[in-house]
């Protein structure tokens, strides 16, 4: 068996929480397999499995149980089955509702929403819900952090476009926590002979919308009982909620994080059984917990360019959350990369790539040195110029370029003590690093770290020797 062989997961990957989380200094070895396990296992397979501390697994079980005893006493009423399914309310459903064409109920717990029933009185909700939404809240963001570090994003690259933690005053959760019971037997009624069909003496286990893609940035789940698939890098659909522990959780990427990385996190696409229920007399519960963007962010993958990645052009323009998650996004549609910078698995992912490229695929080819540059001084002195802001408690404006042209021949400009304030160097409009022309970049940056340019093209020159030296070697 080849190297490279021996890096492909033979199944999906297990990872634990703790080895996850990042500590202060270099990373340790664990951390290091554990992402590479992680990664390659959502490259391969779409989803991993998570196991959390023994205690958060007691957790799980009882809540669980409680949704189990929550969907079993609640009578089956067909009038309050509605729900709407419009897209502008993707971040504001709460309570319970239903949808009889896939024999699925669902309790959605959002913090700061207050649900009530069809009577207009308070509902009471399943136990424990503030419990596990802060448990797989906490679990999704370290693991949202650990995908970050294997793509060379700077730490907490997400962090403007998530909920403050915890919620500032009046503030709504644009996550939430979807308590999920599919196949119960008092609610299939008639429903049940328009949605299985007999095709060679088996009965048909899926509704007809079989491509199903969340739009959130990860998604947790864990279930009672297997029933979940999803597709994986060869097209085929696997079972991946059959071999869960009780401390163990299945994670899988969503749309919202495939804008985010600029195509480079592939979301999961999957589907589940509502048949196969035989003798269950509480059907599949599940719990998911869905890490969202909050409604007033924006994607942009400016820290996708600034590692180096190459970014496509359906990718370059910044697009409103709110909008991103109002439209429909065709599951045939999506640009796949497949590429996780991570720990020994590049031979493996490289060797995966369909034979065909794309027309525009050049766009991601490594990046020149010379451009390199440019991006790391622009990371680099944005780092630099907020730094001294967040020292001297200055919160920064930036300018408009042409705008600040004017600025800077007035005594009374809006920005004139601020550019004083933090040192900005004479006669440089103050706009964001990302907004000055190229040229000035690395000149602009000079002022705040003398022979930072010479430093860099030191090690750029270094490279290249040693590149030509093993080529030499080879050939």
């Amino acid at each position: 068996m080849t190297a490279m062989a021996e890096t492909v997961l033979p199944s999906i990957g297990r990872v634990r929480l703790t080895d996850l989380i990042a500590v202060e200094g270099l990373p340790s070895e664990s951390y290091k397999v554990s992402i590479s396990t992680l990664t390659q296992s959502l490259a391969q397979y779409s989803a991993a499995i998570i196991q959390l501390p023994i205690s958060d697994g007691a957790l799980l079980r009882s809540s669980l149980e409680s949704a189990r005893l929550f969907f079993h006493q609640r009578a089956y009423s067909p009038p309050e089955m509605a729900h709407t399914s419009d897209s502008r309310e993707w971040c504001k459903t709460s309570g319970y509702y239903a949808d009889p064409q896939i024999l699925q109920e669902t309790y959605d717990y959002r913090p700061g929403f207050t649900s009530a029933d069809s009577n207009g009185s308070m509902e009471l909700p399943p136990a424990g819900l503030s419990d596990i939404f802060a448990l797989l809240g906490k679990a999704a963001r370290h693991i949202l952090d650990a995908i970050s570090f294997s793509l060379n994003l700077r730490s907490f690259s997400f962090t403007e476009i998530l909920d403050n933690v915890p919620l500032r005053g009046r503030e709504m959760s644009s996550s939430v926590l979807s308590v999920c019971c599919h196949s119960r037997p008092s609610f299939q009624g008639a429903q049940h002979h328009a949605l299985t069909a007999s095709e060679d003496g088996q009965l048909v286990m899926f509704p007809d919308q079989e491509h199903q893609v969340e739009k959130s940035l990860i998604t947790l789940l864990k279930s009672d009982r297997a029933g979940l698939h999803i597709k994986d890098f060869h097209g085929r659909w696997l079972l991946v909620d059959g071999d869960l522990g009780p401390q163990d959780a299945l994670v899988y990427p969503g749309l919202a994080l495939y804008q985010a990385t600029a195509g480079y996190v592939s979301p999961a696409v999957h589907r589940t059984e509502i048949g196969n229920m035989d003798g269950s007399m509480y059907g599949r519960c599940s719990i998911s917990f869905k890490l969202m963007p909050k409604s007033m962010a924006s994607f942009n993958c400016s820290e996708m360019r600034a590692a180096g990645h190459g970014v496509e052009a359906q990718f370059q323009l910044p697009i409103p959350v709110d909008d991103f998650m109002q439209r429909t996004h065709p599951t045939d549609q999506l640009l796949t990369k497949s590429i996780f910078p991570s720990y020994g698995f590049q031979a493996e992912q490289d060797a995966m790539k369909p034979m065909k490229r794309k027309k525009n695929s050049t766009r991601c080819k490594p990046l020149p040195p010379s451009k390199r540059l440019r991006l790391e001084a622009q990371r680099v002195l944005k780092e630099r110029v907020q730094d001294i802001a967040d020292k001297k408690g200055i919160k920064l404006r930036f300018c408009n370029l042409k705008e600040c042209e004017g600025h800077l021949q007035s005594r009374d400009s809006p920005c004139g003590s601020i550019r004083m304030e933090i040192g900005w160097p004479p006669g440089v409009p103050f706009v964001h690093p990302h907004d000055l022309p190229n040229k000035s970049k690395l000149g602009f940056l000079e002022a705040y770290e003398p022979g930072w340019t010479a430093a860099q093209q030191d090690i750029e020159l270094s490279i290249v020797k040693q590149i030509k030296a093993i080529l030499s070697l080879v050939c």
